[in-house]
C-alpha cells in the first residue's frame, strides 16, 4: 500500500468513527486514541478533567510508543475495520 493510499484509509477509518452514532466500548476507544495520537505525531498530553482517564491514555500511549506513525495508521485501520466488521 503507497503512502498516499494508506493516508486516504487511515482517513476514512477516522471518519467512520466520528460519523458512528452510537458509543464505543472504552477499551476500543482507549486503543483507537493511542493509534491516533501515534499516527498523527499528537503527544500532547491527555486532557480529561478526570485524573483516572489521564492515567488510561497515558498508559495506552505508553503501550504504543514502539511502533511507527504508518503502523499506527495501519493498526486503527485494521481496528476499525474488525469492529465494524464484528461488532468488537
Amino acid at each position: 500500500m503507497s503512502q498516499s493510499e494508506l493516508d486516504i484509509e487511515f482517513e476514512a477509518a477516522v471518519k467512520r468513527v466520528n460519523d458512528h452514532q452510537h458509543p464505543f466500548p472504552a477499551d476500543f476507544l482507549l486503543r483507537l486514541y493511542a493509534y491516533y495520537k501515534k499516527a498523527t505525531n499528537d503527544y500532547g498530553r491527555p486532557s480529561s478533567k478526570k485524573q483516572i482517564i489521564n492515567a488510561f491514555k497515558t498508559n495506552a500511549l505508553f503501550q504504543v510508543k514502539d511502533i511507527t506513525e504508518d503502523e499506527a495508521k495501519r493498526q486503527y485501520i485494521d481496528l476499525v475495520n474488525r469492529y465494524f466488521l464484528y461488532g468488537k
